[in-house]
């Protein structure tokens, strides 16, 4: 694999930041339509604390860590760079159409130039300050029910109230499980509509008032959720809903226009996750909070393709101007 343990200076095609499902989908198309193409990735994908993942057809199952691993061989054979590094900066110089009209730092201290930047950055889980949960994380304290609820299934699950949505969250895993409460935690009940109720009853779900001081582990396993007032219910699966930290702070260096949503500000984008900055492209979760590791491949597929088309016809553009 074409992958350097030095930053990298020079001028490339494109600059794909970030190497996860995005980032190597987009980087693989951009190889094989023989663009130079770098990759610039920390090595922190959001999904390390996963043994596995789900749903992706032909991959179910797989470890996050072969995936990528696989993913890396692949660009390798088209001659796309990958260093391990993390992007600091970023600035735009030019009109943003011609070559080298953007300008990448790199905190191993060096720096990089390319016409076109795909931005794959992700976001980051905040989880509740509950002693237990972030050391269970991925494992038995989980958050996607289409990620992990068959492996889960049929067991007493809880969910973990982090604000009135997670009403949806407890509604949501009464598919893979019939024994579900929902602690409230910090919620207050008063909060939950009268809808809210209605369903939580129609669908089998226990409300449980109270705020949840720790969770019970026995032999490296989760076997209770603990109330602060002492009581604890049995659960062995434990679902929470992360606040998710969108990573777009290079777009923001960039002046990407950006838009609200309940999950956070995200870049306002094309079908094919071109930003409103001319140039830059942005794919996975760092354009929204609810691409899996499916979409965010099929993003960046998207993303490249789109990029490709660009930047012939900038040439062609350029080689009628002369």
């Amino acid at each position: 694999m074409t992958e350097k343990k030095k930053s990298p200076a020079g001028t490339y095609d494109v600059i794909v930041v970030g190497g996860g499902a995005a980032g190597l989908s987009a980087a693989l198309v951009l190889g094989r339509a023989r663009l130079r193409t770098l990759v610039v990735d920390a090595g922190e994908p959001r999904n390390t604390p996963s043994e596995h993942m789900q749903g992706y057809l032909t991959r179910d199952g797989m470890a996050p860590a072969e995936f990528l691993a696989l993913g890396r061989e692949e660009i390798a054979r088209y001659g796309v760079e990958l260093v391990r590094d993390r992007v600091i900066d970023v600035s735009r110089d030019g009109a943003g159409a011609g070559d080298a009209s953007f300008a990448v730092q790199l905190a191993g201290g060096e720096g990089a130039r390319a016409r076109r930047l795909v931005v794959t950055t992700g976001l980051r889980d905040e989880l509740p300050a509950v002693p237990g949960v972030a050391e269970r994380f991925g494992r038995d304290v989980l958050h996607c029910p289409f990620c992990h609820g068959w492996e889960a299934r049929d067991e007493p699950f809880g969910v973990l109230a982090a604000g009135p949505q997670s009403v949806h969250q407890a509604l949501m895993v009464s598919r893979w499980s019939a024994d579900v409460r929902l602690f409230l935690h910090t919620v207050a009940e008063e909060e939950l509509s009268d809808d809210d109720l209605r369903r939580l009853a129609a669908a089998g779900v226990g409300v449980v008032p109270g705020e949840v001081a720790g969770l019970r582990i026995e032999d490296d396993r989760l076997t209770g959720v603990r109330l602060a007032d002492g009581a604890t219910h049995d659960r062995t699966v434990v679902f929470v809903a992360p606040k998710a930290v969108p990573q777009t702070g290079l777009m923001e260096r960039l002046g990407a226009e950006f838009q609200e949503t309940p999950f956070g500000a995200y870049p306002v984008v094309d079908p094919t996750g071109r930003t409103t900055v001319p140039g830059v492209w942005t794919a996975g979760n760092a354009m929204g909070f609810a691409e899996q590791v499916v979409h965010a491949a099929s993003g960046g597929y998207r993303a490249a393709t789109a990029i490709v088309g660009d930047l012939l016809m900038s040439d062609l553009d350029t080689a009628v101007a002369e």
